[in-house]
């Protein structure tokens, strides 16, 4: 069926050569005054109204970056962390928008990106303003040109933070939210629909405000990515222009995909422009590392097979394999250490920490255990033991480690952090926060630290010291949300 060229109605069928409707003919006769005042204007329904039981894009996108959110927060609560505010590197994991990643290869990352958010807030805030913002450009645009329009303004604010500062993580909707602005934006200055001038007055009213009110509000509040927005709504004002201008028709798609490809062509361009102003560093660093640790491993390896029996061949190899991040291959290193050498302290605390990392609580909690048996006054092992006994959901017992390293060495680093992270878990939130405090007092401002400060203050109800510390933390770490 062919579409009316001024609301986007269906037409019914066999219609030949009519492209305008019943009700936008006679709408438009009365705005000339052709129409008399009794005239009866025919019930028919806006074309952004759905029909029922059918699914919208929107609710497509939306329903994607919820499944996202969610597998994050069950990652998160598998790591033994409660907040649900994602670390950096569980946001670069799945796929944030990062430079020293993107710029070397890993372009999908401008797809993916605009995926992720970096906690319950930022995906809320998103969210709504992809319900209502989202709805309204399908309706005007069709499926094909709103799916066409939300990646492409996504991909190019994506590449626009990417331009502008490579070494701040970038997640978040708002880019492709920005490019739906700014599409809609110079739809309405330039294009035609069947809304009347006051309602696309008021629309493009707030359609300005919103764009405005949120790049100042990205000028002045930390930790939000305004070049992402920037790079989204003029992408979205050049496409929006390019089909107000030269392809409002629905039933024309040939003249739409033609402006598509020739934005998606401008897009690469300035990939290409952006690869070499700030890529090429990138690229090459992470390369040279790569090879580096390449190498090392394939030295280590060559010393082990020349003589097995050396447990520092055995040792340096496992470390060579963990910052590859070949976990189980250091593991059986290190193991091969400590058959040799019992008594190695290192490897035996390298290895606890290993079982730590991969999520292996008890394992490790025997390698500290065997620590502390050879080494029963030292502060370090006290320490590790108590965040095992944290991992394994017991933290009693890990405070009761943690304040035995005190007592031992009242300087030792963190403790008081981890205490507090215990305190936590028994949801003792006043002494949590003052073990914080105590900690920042002693080893000065950590964005982990802050985190799990602000988390402590939301238990307590405490809103404005929570989002404080929360700001203080996105400060620290130099990460934007979009």
């Amino acid at each position: 069926m062919a579409n009316c060229i001024r609301c986007g109605r269906q037409l019914p069928a066999l219609t030949l050569g009519k492209k305008i409707c019943q009700w936008c003919v006679q709408h438009e006769a009365a705005q000339r005054g052709e129409e008399g005042d009794d005239a009866v204007q025919p019930v028919m329904a806006a074309p952004w109204v759905q029909r029922e039981g059918s699914v919208s894009l929107t609710q497509v996108i939306l329903g994607a970056n919820v499944m996202v959110f969610i597998a994050m927060a069950i990652t998160m609560v598998l790591q033994g962390a409660p907040s649900l505010d994602f670390t950096g590197q569980l946001m670069v994991h799945f796929g944030a928008n990062f430079g020293p990643y993107t710029l070397s290869g890993q372009w999908w990352r401008l797809l993916t990106y605009m995926f992720l958010h970096g906690g319950f807030f930022h995906i809320a805030m998103n969210m709504w303003c992809l319900w209502n913002l989202g709805a309204l450009c399908e309706s005007l645009y069709g499926r094909f040109t709103y799916a066409a329009i939300y990646l492409i303004t996504g991909v190019a604010g994506g590449l626009a933070s990417v331009g502008w500062n490579p070494s701040v993580l970038s997640v978040g909707a708002s880019g492709a939210i920005f490019g739906l602005t700014g599409a809609l934006i110079a739809s309405f200055y330039l294009g035609e629909f069947s809304l009347s001038g006051i309602s696309i007055k008021g629309t493009l009213s707030s359609l300005l405000f919103f764009a405005g009110f949120s790049l100042f509000l990205g000028k002045v509040v930390p930790g939000i990515d305004n070049a992402c927005h920037v790079g989204g709504l003029v992408s979205g004002l050049i496409l929006g222009a390019l089909i107000a201008v030269a392809a409002p028709e629905r039933d024309k798609p040939i003249a739409r995909i033609g402006i598509l490809l020739f934005v998606v062509v401008l897009l690469a361009g300035s990939a290409v422009g952006v690869y070499r102003w700030r890529g090429s560093g990138q690229r090459f660093g992470m390369m040279d590392a790569q090879r580096n640790i390449d190498r090392m491993i394939g030295e280590f390896q060559k010393k082990v097979q020349q003589n097995p029996q050396d447990p520092s061949a055995h040792y340096a190899l496992a470390r060579a394999y963990f910052s590859k991040g070949q976990f189980p291959e250091g593991e059986n290193e290190l193991k091969r250490v400590l058959d040799l050498q019992p008594q190695n302290i290192k490897a035996r605390r390298d290895l606890g920490a290993a079982y730590l990392s991969q999520s292996q609580p008890k394992e490790a909690h025997a390698e500290f255990a065997n620590w502390l048996t050879q080494e029963p006054n030292n502060a370090e092992a006290h320490v590790w033991l108590g965040m095992a006994l944290s991992a394994e959901q017991n933290p009693d017992a890990a405070i009761d480690q943690y304040e035995t390293a005190l007592k031992l060495d009242p300087q030792v680093e963190g403790v008081y952090y981890k205490i507090g992270i215990a305190q936590a878990q028994l949801k003792k939130y006043d002494d949590a926060i003052a073990s914080y405090l105590k900690e920042r007092g002693q080893t000065g401002d950590d964005p982990d630290l802050e985190d799990a400060l602000a988390d402590a203050y939301q238990a307590k109800g405490m809103q404005q010291q929570a989002q404080d510390a929360r700001n203080k933390a996105g400060q620290l770490k130099g990460q934007n949300t979009d």
